[in-house]
């Protein structure tokens, strides 16, 4: 079984920054996609951003240039670094990765973390 585990919300006044961190664990074979999506309340789960096992990475239109996706593949950790936050990026934030396990290394599953509150409020 893998396991997803986030890191790094809380409570930030409008303008600060905040970084994420969410490390993968157990029965890995390998890493291929990795990202972020969040729910705000009332909200569908929306997409955030992506990184690719080669180090492409995409983002949501909306977020570009505030919020900066990158992972450590040594540790098999993904970060979201977000800058000028605004109250509206207040949502829980979740981690997803698909993953080639050791006992089914022929298909990648996808994973979610059990999400991080992200507050902005003043």
């Amino acid at each position: 079984q893998v396991q997803l585990v986030e890191s790094g919300g809380g409570l930030v006044q409008p303008g600060g920054s905040l970084r994420l961190s969410c490390a993968a664990s157990g029965s890995i074979f390998s890493i291929h996609a990795m990202g972020w999506y969040r729910q705000a309340p009332g909200k569908q789960r929306e997409f955030v951003a992506t990184s690719a096992s080669d180090g492409t990475t995409n983002y949501a239109d909306s977020l570009k240039g505030r919020f900066t996706i990158s992972r450590d593949n040594a540790k098999n950790t993904v970060y979201l670094q977000m800058n000028s936050l605004k109250p509206e990026d207040t949502a829980v934030y979740y981690c997803n990765a698909g993953v080639r396990t050791q006992s089914d290394r022929s298909r990648v599953t996808y994973y979610w973390g059990q999400g991080t509150q992200v507050t902005g409020s003043s």
